[in-house]
């Protein structure tokens, strides 16, 4: 028996509906994730196009760039998840903000809080990882919080990776119906802990129960 059944089991029709009812959250999420200073009424004002000129222009530039992450996806729900099309969503999200976006990072990075120095990723390597993790029998749940997982701690990309494997895992769901991964403020801290250790150990089980209990949402039908 699988341990991580699908929790939600969406039509088209729903799932689209879900995931525009839930982006802005999730384009908050992903601020959140990367310590920004902006709130949830901030982050929701500036997708709805007006100016909050408390917040900073990177802060506002990291929103939009998440803002059309999603459109993108949403335009391309259809399309599978490749590592091309991972590159194009981190092409969105770090737009501006990295060294090189939309492009497998080429030197050592560190991560803040951990000594773990993820290894230089290679176009082969990455993309034979991909595709174990979609060919698995496994739910559609788990193969996007896998995803998740292997995208934050590969570190494929200068910048951007926590929200680009979110992203990347929110096709996967979207796609199948099975719902939208976003974790509320009330779990950031035990996410943040989680990540930090999985980071440090490599092992992931703690990480990948805690998302599917507190990260996995959508709609009682």
């Amino acid at each position: 028996m699988n341990i991580y059944p699908d929790k939600y089991q969406l039509t088209p029709e729903q799932s689209i509906f879900l995931a525009k009812k839930k982006w802005d959250e999730n384009v908050y999420c992903g601020m959140r994730m990367e310590n920004r200073a902006v709130t949830f009424p901030q982050t929701k004002t500036i997708l709805n196009g007006v100016n909050v000129p408390s917040v900073q222009l990177d802060d506002i530039q990291a929103i939009l760039n998440m803002r059309d992450a999603w459109k993108y996806l949403l335009d391309t729900v259809d399309a599978p998840l490749t590592l091309e099309y991972i590159c194009k969503l981190n092409e969105y999200i770090a737009r501006n903000e990295a060294l090189a976006w939309g492009k497998l990072r080429t030197g050592a990075v560190g991560i803040s809080g951990t000594d773990y120095m993820p290894p230089v990723p290679s176009w082969e390597a990455a993309e034979k990882e991909l595709h174990t993790i979609m060919s698995r029998s496994t739910t559609t749940t788990e193969k996007a919080l896998d995803v998740f997982l292997w995208g934050t701690r590969g570190q494929l990309f200068w910048d951007g990776n926590k929200r680009t494997s979110m992203t990347a895992a929110n096709k996967i769901l979207v796609l199948s119906g099975a719902g939208i991964l976003t974790i509320t403020d009330r779990h950031m801290e035990q996410f943040n802990t989680l990540l930090l250790d999985y980071y440090n150990t490599g092992e992931g089980k703690a990480l990948k129960a805690f998302l599917y209990e507190a990260a996995i949402q959508g709609i009682q039908i």
